[in-house]
């Protein structure tokens, strides 16, 4: 097993890893849409569903993997009624569709409005 850890998506706020890599597989944590450059979080769920996209990315490529290789995800919404706006921005970055789980929770940490955590091959 490794440890997976990058500056270009946020560190973890809690006692956890950004991910881990174990027998060719990525398991990346829930990465909230903070900018890891200012620990900013954007207004919008359009814009936070495309820093939490990004955030994922980051942790992918550290550790030889990418969004080609993802094969489930599982995405958290503070509110079901941003689905559609949600979706719009998650298919730009999850062009190969993998399986996913997406459904609303009461409160993501921050105030996030989602969240989004991956496994991966590398």
């Amino acid at each position: 097993m490794q440890v997976i850890d990058t500056k270009n998506a946020p560190g973890a706020i809690g006692p956890y890893s950004q991910a881990y890599e174990a027998n060719g597989f990525v398991f990346t944590s829930g990465q909230l849409p903070v900018n890891p450059a200012d620990g900013a979080m954007p207004e919008n769920i359009a814009q936070q569903a495309e820093q939490s996209c990004k955030n994922v990315g980051a942790i992918l490529e550290a550790a030889g993997s990418g969004f080609d290789k993802v094969l489930k995800t599982t995405c958290y919404l503070s509110d079901i009624a941003d689905f559609a706006a949600f979706n719009e921005v998650y298919a730009r970055f999850f062009v190969s569709k993998p399986a996913r789980s997406c459904f609303a929770v009461k409160d993501l940490p921050k105030g996030a409005k989602c969240e989004i955590e991956a496994i991966a091959v590398k």
